[in-house]
């Protein structure tokens, strides 16, 4: 009988090698190849089933019978069930993706607790004890639900039997890494584990039509562990962003089969848990100090308008080479339009440092932050302010020019809620009172930098 051969399998991207090796050929990682179980002489897969299966009766679309609409879970916070497309779909696969000590399992103690008040919940933990658990409930005031069930497991094969068995609506896995197959030699946490214990889990749930929750563990760079194969397999994949040492908590959905991407609910945490931030503009602009360097931005999170507070400082670099420094801004793109600062004005920043702060802890990704930080930046340089009641938000290209944003109208809401006066913004096809137009860069500082 031959021996079995020997595999290595790569835990980024799933290339097998006979041998190990420091460095993955195929994607190019370092210290990623772990010994996988040997694989058996004989036919390989392919080879068996093409001697097996049988040929499936396909029906035509319009011959297929309606069901009923299936009826979401309410998850008890209204913010959190918009971003998931109208609460938790029977049937449904979610991922919960973040950073450690984020309130991912807060928040899903929380949803768990409300929605066990009517239907039967289980709460799987693979990560924390049973005492551990129960602590948390205390705190949270969710102990006393008797319909929510805990069991504390890293059985993929346990958990994907309790769900086939129908007790439950709706099961929290917290985590994915944490559980593994045993067909499989591999550790938990490898990309073989991960893939084939979360397509166990999702199986089960398709045909007992339980929801699920997973809850997933992310990298040093910040993006979900494990194989890209996990994010295609589930139906709805939540990032959960924002500082966990204070400030504001964004959950956002990155991938949603049945609702919009464009939602996003943000938190705030406190003894009780995790609670909605009715007015977060408010919250961010509620100690800010009217001085140069200081200005609001008009942004959008998703289709919700939010005032952050842009903070930047302008020093005279003690080396030879300028620092710049962003906190919750992409630092490529600072570095692009200090570029263009200098190019299309004439403002000289070759020998300043330069620091952008995002205050609240939030991290902007909308392009139209571009106009609020290169003023922010002017101001700091030049010892000038804005106006009072100023709100700014705008697109700022390579030629200096300051192009259309979205959202314009939930913008300027926002900032009228607030009682702000007028907006530096680009041209827009219809006259707006509260808008003043600004073309370029260069009559932006000019008209506008006076004070």
């Amino acid at each position: 009988m031959a021996k079995p051969k020997q595999q290595f399998v790569c835990q980024q991207c799933a290339a097998t090698y006979s041998k190990w090796m420091g460095r993955c050929e195929n994607c190019g990682e370092w210290n990623t190849l772990v010994e996988q179980a040997p694989v058996q002489a004989g036919k390989s897969a392919v080879d068996r089933s093409s001697a097996s299966g049988s040929v499936l009766a396909a029906q035509t679309l319009g011959s297929i019978d309606p069901e009923e609409r299936i009826g979401r879970l309410a998850t008890g916070i209204a913010d959190l069930d918009t971003v998931l497309g109208g609460g938790v779909l029977p049937g449904g696969v979610t991922l919960l993706a973040g950073q450690p000590g984020m309130g991912k399992s807060t928040l899903l103690l929380q949803v768990s607790a409300h929605i066990a008040k009517s239907h039967s919940v289980l709460y799987a933990s693979g990560e924390e004890s049973a005492h551990q658990v129960k602590q948390r409930a205390e705190r949270l005031g969710a102990h006393g639900e008797e319909q929510l069930g805990f069991v504390s497991s890293t059985s993929a094969d346990d958990i994907a039997a309790t769900i086939r068995s129908g007790k439950y609506q709706l099961i929290v896995i917290d985590s994915i890494q944490t559980l593994s197959l045993a067909e499989i030699s591999s550790a938990p946490g490898t990309v073989s584990q991960i893939t084939n214990s979360s397509n166990v889990v999702i199986r089960a749930a398709k045909e007992t039509g339980a929801a699920v929750i997973l809850v997933g563990h992310v990298t040093k760079e910040g993006s979900i562990a494990g194989p890209k194969v996990l994010e295609h397999l589930v139906d709805v994949v939540l990032q959960f962003e924002g500082d966990r040492y204070g400030g504001f908590k964004l959950v956002r959905a990155v991938k949603n089969r049945y609702g919009s991407t464009n939602e996003a609910a943000i938190f705030e945490m406190d003894e009780k848990g995790l609670r909605v931030v009715e007015n977060p503009s408010a919250a961010l602009l509620a100690e800010r100090r009217d001085e140069d360097g200081s200005v609001v931005l008009a942004t959008l999170e998703g289709n919700r308008p939010l005032l952050v507070e842009i903070q930047a400082l302008v020093n005279p670099t003690s080396f030879g080479y300028p620092k710049r420094t962003a906190s919750g801004f992409d630092l490529n793109r600072l570095n692009l339009l200090i570029a263009v600062l200098e190019r299309r004005t004439k403002l000289k920043l070759s020998d300043k440092d330069v620091y952008i702060n995002v205050v609240g802890g939030m991290k902007l990704s909308d392009p139209a932050a571009d106009l609020a930080v290169c003023m922010a930046i002017a101001s700091a340089a030049a010892g000038r302010k804005l106006a009072k009641g100023t709100v700014v938000f705008g697109e700022v290209g390579l030629g200096g020019e300051v192009r259309s944003a979205k959202g314009v109208d939930k913008r300027i809401a926002e900032s009228k809620k607030l009682g702000f006066t007028h907006a530096l913004a680009p041209a827009q096809y219809k006259p707006n009172v509260f808008i003043k137009e600004v073309a370029d860069m260069r009559s932006a500082l000019v008209e506008y930098l006076q004070k």
